[in-house]
């Protein structure tokens, strides 16, 4: 930024580097001189594309710190997404929540992303994976460096099912640990809500959470015992004012009350199996939560499949 800034332009400094004016390491002078039109080529034969700020979903496009520019395997969700998020060294408690939780985010029909990273990151891409459902996983490497190596399954799931994988890193940037905190503001600017479910009382995590609340992202935290490390970070949260969720029934309800209610996924049950016509709000609510009914019947009138006749559901027109 500092060349960029000195003489005006990327294209510029890239000038100034192949005719000697500006001295930079072998490896940088040697990248400069390969032509867009190449490193274009390249990248299309490793299956990524460049994504440019202009191009980016909205929500990560306005923030000050937004990249430049996204290497991507796959398609970006253009709706905000759920971030799930936590401690790589994770408990069997908190690994069992975080694939719920991705399963129960799927199943409703919300894109998942985190950070493919051991622990918490790749429990939650798992669930999604399992569901079917679309996520995206944010890399801390370049496009071309799965870190770790066994994640790439799962990264190339993601893409597969509709989702993305995405890094501001270019090809051959290897997974140095300074990379990971500045890709945590990816992750909470392609979110809408931010989950946190272990996390130590330093730690990736928390540092997700506190770009989410700097980008006026809602932060969730799974409350745990007050003796254990990998609960002290989300309790902290809780205390300073995140908003607690439990089971995955739980975190659904609390996410659509902030992005609205749940959406059909395409292949999903036929919503007039469920048996609404005829009966009323009260008679729905007998044997069910009411916020539940509530969301249920409001996210199917959106969609015009029903409507309401009185006090009673019938058909959409």
């Amino acid at each position: 930024m500092d060349l960029v800034e000195r003489y005006g332009s990327a294209g510029r400094v890239l000038k100034h580097i192949r005719s000697g004016r500006v001295e930079v390491p072998e490896r940088a002078r040697l990248a400069g001189e390969i032509s867009a039109s190449e490193r274009r080529s390249e990248l299309r034969a490793m299956g990524v594309s460049t994504v440019f700020r202009e191009d980016l979903p909205h929500h990560l496009a306005d923030l000050p710190d937004a990249p430049d520019v996204l290497f991507v395997r796959g398609e970006i969700p253009i709706d905000g997404c759920v971030a799930v998020v936590g401690s790589r060294r994770a408990t069997a408690y908190g690994l069992s929540l975080a694939r719920r939780y991705g399963i129960a985010l799927a199943d409703a029909g919300w894109p998942v992303v985190s950070g493919l990273a051991r622990g918490i990151d790749i429990a939650a891409h798992e669930g999604v994976v399992d569901a079917g459902g679309r996520g995206v996983a944010v890399l801390g490497s370049g496009p071309d460096v799965w870190y770790p190596r066994e994640h790439r399954r799962v990264g190339m799931a993601l893409v597969e099912s509709g989702g993305a994988v995405v890094t501001e890193y270019p090809p051959g940037t290897p997974p140095n640990g300074w990379r990971f905190p500045p890709r945590n503001r990816i992750i909470s600017g392609l979110a809408r809500v931010v989950v946190v479910v272990e996390a130590a009382p330093k730690g990736g995590a928390l540092i997700t959470a506190r770009k989410a609340l700097v980008q006026g992202r809602d932060v969730f935290a799974v409350p745990g015992d007050v003796d254990r490390t990998t609960s002290e970070g989300c309790n902290r949260l809780i205390r300073d004012g995140a908003l607690p969720v439990f089971d995955p029934s739980d975190l659904v309800e609390a996410v659509s009350v902030l992005l609205g209610p749940p959406a059909v996924r395409d292949g999903g049950d036929d919503p007039r199996g469920l048996e609404l016509f005829g009966k009323s709000i009260e008679e729905l609510a007998l044997d069910r939560p009411v916020a539940e009914v509530l969301a249920e019947v409001a996210r199917l009138e959106a969609q015009g499949l029903i409507r309401r006749e009185g006090d009673r559901i019938v058909p959409g027109r």
